[in-house]
This record gives C-alpha cells, structure tokens and sequence, in this order.
C-alpha cells in the first residue's frame, strides 16, 4: 500500500491510496469510511490535470534522465571529497552522506548543514535526512534541467572543498 500526496496536486491539497486487490478489498468489511474531501470535483480535475501534464511533458522519462546525470555528476565526489562517504539515489531523490571518517562512518552532521546553509546562499535548495542529520538530500522540482544540475554539481563541489578548510 503506497499512500501519496502533495505533489499530486501540484500544490493543490490531494492525496491518493494505491493497493494491489487483495489489499483494497480487506477493508470491505462492512464498516464504512466516510470522509468530507472524499470525491472533490475540484480536487478530481487538478488531479487528472497534473497526470495530464505528467505525462503531456514526458517528465518521468526526463526526470530519470536528468536525476542519472545529476547522480553521474555527484558520484565522483566520493574521491574528491574526503568528507563524502558515499552518492545514491533514484530519479530526482539523491543523497549525498558526509562522514568524518569512512572507516568508523562518523555521521558529519555539522558539516552537512554548513553544506546545506551555504547552498542556500548561492540559491540552491537542498535539506539534511538521515537518523544522524548527515545526509544531503536533493529533491529538485520535475522542471528541473540538465543545466541545473551541472550548476548544482558546480556549485556543491566548491562548498564542499571550502567547507574542508572551515
């Protein structure tokens, strides 16, 4: 069961629960469900306007596309940065892990928001994830571009050799 929400919307408040059979039919047990937001015709056209664009403007295909240049840009950072322990991600949902020491895989927490700060600095969103707030998370907008990624590289590629001097 997958249950989805604010982009479906594209900023307008939708959600949606995706279920195999099985699963959707177990709450067919005679209780009711019963929700006020449920069959919004509004809500219903942004959605199905969304889907249109989606799939209109090809932005699955262009953002596995422009996520696989965005992680091929980031990965070798791996052996340029001592600070990162490693690059991952699908699409356009990356992480960057920054550790103080690749052995013991000491979390850089300090560091990672030093990163995400001075990210913002220079115009570029990105946030901190992980149980150790270590992790750089890169979650662009579907516009997202093939530029903005090589500006995004560039630019995370200069705060991290600076943030080594710090």
């Amino acid at each position: 069961m997958v249950v989805m929400g604010k982009p479906l919307g594209n900023g307008h408040p939708l959600g949606a629960v995706v279920a195999k059979r099985e699963i959707a039919e177990a709450f067919a047990n005679g209780m009711e469900y019963f929700s006020t937001f449920g069959g919004n015709q509004v809500s219903c056209a942004i959605g199905l306007a969304v889907l249109d664009v989606v799939r209109d403007e090809q932005l699955q295909p262009r953002a596995l596309r422009v996520g696989q240049a965005l992680l091929d840009g980031l990965r070798p950072f791996v052996a340029r940065h001592r600070l990162v322990g490693d690059v991952r991600g699908s699409g356009l949902f990356l992480g960057v892990e920054l550790v103080r020491d690749r052995e013991s895989l000491e979390p850089a927490d300090s560091e990672a928001s030093y990163v995400v700060n001075r990210m913002r600095e220079e115009g570029i969103l990105v946030g901190t994830d992980g149980p150790y707030h270590n992790v750089v998370k890169i979650r662009p907008p579907m516009a997202f571009s093939e530029d903005n990624a090589d500006r995004l590289v560039e630019v995370f590629d200069r705060i991290l050799a600076e943030s080594l001097r710090v």
